[in-house]
């Protein structure tokens, strides 16, 4: 009787070793199955981000052209004809009008030399040619100074002159975003105050405007950046996004802040 019990004892140990290594053997198959898949939603999700920051540089880039074209647009078609006609108007003689059209003349001199003016200024806006020139820091503080020149808001300007530009054409994306923003401050927020600070450490930059009007929350932000009428916030985003950064919409006690943060060492647009 010992033969039989041990041949049943090893037949039950052997079945249930198979069952343990074909039970093994599925697992792994499911392991494997399961890598093999993360794997592949893990190339997929790279290769879908990949060709929307592709798509979202060729938007980028495409509005810097078109801008710079605007610029030269407005400076060598519109400036030339402007200057012509402020040409023939100082061609007339006022002494040789009556007082009503001498009066008309002055003004429409005046009107002329506002329209050359604020022509001028768009065209220096649209091009980045002071960026380039003179870096980010001297580019956002002449824009402060000339948006809110004989207005009633209250500026400064306190930018880290440690700040190295990486690449001129990121620090293109950021002052886009400064002027951005900005504007729509002077647009909505009814402030009477406007400070833009910056910090450069460790490679990386945090810009803050500050202004102590009207401001986003960040959850409006969220919702305004998928509107139509958030174009704006959502070029802003788009920037964001091509710079590895992040931006934060905050309120505080004293007004609202908008902190824009660039791993500058990440930069590669």
């Amino acid at each position: 009787m010992t033969k039989p019990t041990n041949d049943l004892t090893f037949f039950v140990t052997a079945g249930i070793a198979v069952m343990l290594l074909l039970m093994l053997s599925v697992m792994f198959a499911v392991l494997l199955t399961q890598r093999k898949k993360n794997q592949h939603r893990k190339a997929m999700e790279k290769l879908r981000e990949q060709q929307q920051n592709q798509l979202i540089e060729a938007a980028v880039k495409s509005e810097e052209i078109e801008r710079h074209r605007i610029a030269e647009t407005l400076h060598d078609e519109v400036g030339a004809i402007l200057s012509s006609a402020k040409m023939h108007l100082l061609g007339i003689k006022p002494e040789s009008l009556d007082e009503k059209d001498k009066t008309l003349h002055e003004k429409g001199r005046h009107l002329l030399n506002d329209v050359i003016q604020n022509v001028r200024g768009i065209s220096h806006n649209l091009h980045s040619n002071i960026l380039k020139e003179f870096g980010l820091n001297e580019a956002i503080r002449h824009f402060v100074r000339k948006v809110t020149e004989g207005s009633p808001i209250q500026s400064s300007t306190n930018l880290d002159d440690n700040y190295i530009t990486h690449n001129p054409d990121n620090d293109i994306s950021i002052y886009r975003m400064v002027q951005e923003l900005i504007n729509n401050i002077i647009k909505y927020a009814k402030a009477t105050e406007l400070i833009v600070s910056s910090t450069f450490t460790n490679n990386e930059l945090d810009l803050i405007i500050f202004h102590n009007g009207d401001g986003l929350s960040q959850e409006q932000f969220e919702k305004l950046r998928y509107q139509k009428e958030g174009l704006g916030l959502k070029n802003i985003q788009n920037r964001i996004i091509l710079l590895k950064g992040n931006i934060q919409f905050v309120k505080g006690d004293d007004g609202y802040k908008i902190n824009i943060h660039v791993p500058a060492n990440a930069i590669a647009v």
